[in-house]
């Protein structure tokens, strides 16, 4: 079946996962730790991110997990803040991020609407996050559908979102391609039924990437060279 939609994961696939969020994720740390060194340690090490190097480790829970996953990692170190307070003081503060695209996203976004892919974004972020960077980025209007993990379709690796963007379009999962950086994102479009291709703007290597992907490409960049030569579509163009 040729593929006619292509579904987009966002951090670290439609942006650089570590150049968008390391510098983030350090100013965070120290801001919530006030100038304690030793609970800034601590915060770092629950997050699996390097203060010195400004670096995630490839297990950092950060990279594929939602925020309602990671903020319960802080709170035995800020008792003075509830759950709910560290995951409002964390989504305002994402939502503001300047995201470093992967490769430029206007003409290629362009690019695949004129072909005739349908487009979509799936994101272990909150809708809301999804939508400020996509408007900051300027592309907004390239996508059909955005769907967050608070959609009402689960996270990833669920394949929910997968299936609903599917639906949206009216197209059987075997059409669709979803693209993204790490396991979840692939495990939830092979869970769909759907093509996958991994993309090395994250933090996964080729290595764990490989087995559960069709392809695995450098950055999305490489997608239009690459579609041709598994029955991609080639339809009406589509406005936007």
């Amino acid at each position: 079946m040729t593929v006619e939609a292509i579904l987009f994961d966002k951090d670290g696939t439609l942006f650089d996962f570590e150049a968008s969020w390391a510098g983030w994720m350090h100013g965070m740390i120290a801001e919530m730790a006030e100038g304690n060194h030793p609970l800034a340690a601590a915060l770092a090490a629950s997050l699996r991110f390097d203060m010195a190097a400004r670096r995630f480790a490839p297990d950092s829970p950060v990279i594929a997990g939602t925020l309602a996953e990671v903020a319960p990692l802080l709170v035995p170190h800020l008792p003075a803040m509830s759950l709910d307070d560290i995951i409002a003081r964390l989504e305002a503060s994402a939502g503001t991020v300047a995201m470093v695209p992967a490769v430029p996203l206007h003409p290629l976004l362009e690019g695949l609407r004129a072909g005739g892919y349908a487009l979509g974004v799936a994101t272990n972020a909150s809708e809301g996050e999804a939508r400020s960077h996509l408007y900051a980025a300027g592309i907004t209007t390239f996508f059909d559908f955005v769907a967050g993990c608070d959609a009402g379709y689960g996270a990833k690796p669920a394949p929910g979102m997968c299936l609903a963007f599917a639906r949206h379009l009216g197209l059987p999962p075997e059409a669709v391609l979803m693209v993204g950086d790490s396991l979840h994102d692939l495990t939830a479009g092979r869970a769909a039924g759907m093509r996958t291709a991994g993309v090395l703007t994250g933090l996964a290597t080729r290595e764990d990437l490989t087995p559960h992907a069709d392809v695995v490409l450098a950055d999305i960049g490489h997608l239009q060279a690459w579609l041709p030569g598994v029955g991609a579509a080639r339809l009406r163009p589509r406005a936007g």
